[in-house]
């Protein structure tokens, strides 16, 4: 009966609170009144919500399997505004005589569609884009309409590289070199002077600033990317010698990703300011100053300077910028200026949800047990007895770890074959029986030991999920960044299960164990038991970023179905694009094989079993179109 009533008072504010939507969801994601998962493209400024549970039925209707990459046109248009428009403020209020001009890197997610729309959605601000390799620069370059916006050329450039960037300039686009090391100043030089194509040059600083968040090894003196001091100066004597110091025109630098922290930001703006005005003195035109990348996401809705978040909002980063810079350029009688931010992740992290099903669950279940031991067990299962029958709230630490010492002694002692197999099996069901006392008796606890704070996790449900986290999610798995993931639905319902996620690689480190919290990180997430006779969704936000230009073809798992939609101001939404994901052909021929063959290989084997008398004539057709669906069958899951 108590349950039964819990379960009748758990509300939509409940889940909002237990999921943290109103912290991490920047606006743009809720939930409806029926518990589910809603999109508000237009903020505050419309009452437009868009239910991502009609969105699924849309995708179902259309033939198309989980998991599915969810791409939602208006949240990158939304973005790309909200950063632009934050630096124009801050340029009026603060009556700032520069421009802010920002870029897109493309390495934070290359996807044609992506890059595509921010160039459409950017070009009323001349947002441009920034490049890191000749492959992206040639992609730029078929998209990238705007002369105004600038085109930022970083990494390694050999000379088909600087070549392609030179005939850029000659066509009239802003494009930019970046010396990156000292050698690359003097191959652009000779190729300019062979093109007959002044160049517009910047140069990368080594700043001595450090920044918290990832990727922090991208800054500080030891930083394999830019030049020292000493190099700038060389640098510039070199273009003064060559009469080519009016082609200096940029300042570069890049402190990190996900900088969670505006006091490192607001560090590296002063010292990369007094090196361009230091610049400026030595005679170079200039003209941009390019702070690079690192605006973080707030990701677990903290505000705070931890990895995951961030304790600034992007109007307080933007403000912080013009008002440095200003300060210093009109300290040192300098021109304001342009502005130029490489804010990558910020831009597509909202961009793209990933949806996919829950395979199967297996669940934590204790086993009762008699009041006593059997009869004649070893004296290691009767003292693991005598703790489950003696823990109270003031001995929870000591039975704690009393219950993994004779844990680990009988397995010892089945090992020499001390205790029988039999005998194991009912000390391990002894064994878990206190551990789930523990964690029962764990929540009356105020102040819980510190070895006991993830003991939820050891007892957790196994949730068998529809993707593959080296794919889809690869930041979780290689530098344990943390996404908002969640059900899409039955949010009235309480969720009376604490879960972990397994994805459907044959990897131990195929899991999701770790999950935003507002205070810490969660080892568990609270989920509803799946129904059986039908599906359950949930959804990992903010994987704009990253996510998809890192994926690898673990367990051979390819790139997963695509939708984006566009959200309309009347409520309706249009199923703008539709991308197949990978067939197994598809991931076979990434790693060098001919599926053709393959096909023509296999049916020659299973002739050789007609040979030998293993099948007859109808079941090698049956075989052979089994395995010729296979290759064209989507590498994930298909009911």
């Amino acid at each position: 009966m108590i349950k039964k009533e819990i379960l009748e008072r758990w509300t939509v504010e409940k889940s909002e609170e237990l999921y943290g939507t109103k912290n991490w969801g920047a606006g743009y994601f809720s939930i409806s009144s029926n518990g589910e998962v809603t999109l508000s493209p237009f903020g505050c400024k419309s009452d437009v919500n868009v239910s991502l549970m009609d969105i699924i039925d849309g995708i179902r209707q259309r033939g198309l399997e989980m998991p599915v990459l969810l791409r939602i046109e208006n949240l990158l248009d939304s973005q790309i505004s909200y950063i632009n428009e934050a630096f124009r403020r801050a340029i009026k209020e603060l009556n700032y005589k520069g421009e802010y001009r920002g870029v897109y890197p493309i390495k934070v997610n290359q996807q044609q569609q992506v890059i595509e729309e921010v160039a459409k959605f950017g070009q009323r601000y001349h947002h441009g884009l920034e490049v890191g390799s000749k492959a992206e620069l040639i992609a730029a370059l078929s998209i990238l309409k705007d002369k105004e916006a600038c085109l930022i050329c970083n990494g390694y450039k050999d000379e088909e590289f600087i070549d392609l960037g030179l005939y850029a300039v000659k066509m009239g686009f802003q494009c930019f070199f970046v010396i990156e090391i000292p050698g690359e100043l003097e191959l652009i030089l000779q190729r300019s002077e062979a093109l007959g194509v002044r160049p517009n040059i910047g140069m990368r600083i080594k700043l001595s600033s450090r920044a918290g968040g990832h990727w922090t090894e991208s800054g500080g003196d030891r930083s394999i990317f830019g030049l020292n001091t000493a190099q700038i100066i060389e640098a510039m004597d070199l273009l003064k010698s060559r009469n080519m110091l009016d082609t200096l025109k940029l300042l570069h630098y890049h402190l990190g990703s996900q900088i969670p922290n505006i006091r490192d930001i607001r560090s590296a703006v002063v010292e990369a300011a007094r090196i361009y005005a230091g610049l400026v003195k030595e005679g170079a035109p200039m003209g941009y100053l390019d702070l690079g990348g690192g605006l973080a996401v707030d990701y677990d809705g903290s505000n705070t300077n931890f990895s995951n978040s961030r304790n600034y909002s992007i109007d307080e980063y933007c403000v912080d910028i013009i008002e440095i810079v200003q300060s210093i350029m009109n300290e040192e009688s300098i021109s304001h200026p342009n502005i130029v931010t490489e804010s990558g992740r910020v831009t597509v992290a909202f961009y793209s949800v990933l949806i996919f099903n829950v395979l199967d669950v297996a669940k934590f279940e204790i086993t009762s047990i008699p009041e006593t031991p059997p009869e004649g067990s070893h004296d290691l299962i009767k003292s693991l007895y005598y703790i489950l029958k003696t823990m109270t709230l003031k001995n929870i630490q000591e039975c704690y770890n009393d219950a993994l010492y004779y844990r680990d002694e009988i397995r010892e002692h089945f090992k020499h074959g001390k205790i029988s197999l039999r005998e194991r099996s009912f000390a391990e069901t002894v064994f878990w029986n206190i551990i789930s006392l523990i964690a029962k008796e764990k929540k009356k606890m105020k102040h819980s030991p510190p070895d006991l704070s993830d003991i939820e996790s050891a007892i957790a449900d196994i949730y068998y999920c529809n993707f593959s986290v080296f794919q889809s999610v690869p930041d979780h798995w290689a530098i344990n960044q943390l996404f908002p993931i969640m059900p899409l639905h039955r949010l009235k319902e309480m969720p009376e299960r604490n879960a972990v996620l397994a994805d459907i690689t044959c990897d131990c480190d195929g899991k999701i164990d770790s999950f935003i919290d507002l205070h810490d990180v969660k080892h568990v997430l609270r989920l509803h038991v799946p129904p059986e006779d039908g599906e359950y969704y949930l959804g990992t936000f903010l994987v704009g970023a990253y996510q998809e230009t890192l994926g690898d073809l673990h367990n051979l798992f390819g790139d997963t179905n695509v939708v984006s939609v566009r959200i309309y101001p009347t409520g309706g939404f249009d199923f703008v694009r539709e991308i197949e994901g990978d067939t197994v052909a598809d991931v076979l021929t990434y790693v060098e094989y001919n599926p053709k063959q393959m096909l023509l290989d296999f049916r020659e084997t299973a002739e050789q079993a007609i040979r030998d008398g293993k099948i007859t004539v109808e079941e090698r057709r049956e075989i052979v179109r089994a395995y010729d669906n296979g290759l064209r069958g989507y590498t994930y899951f298909e009911k």
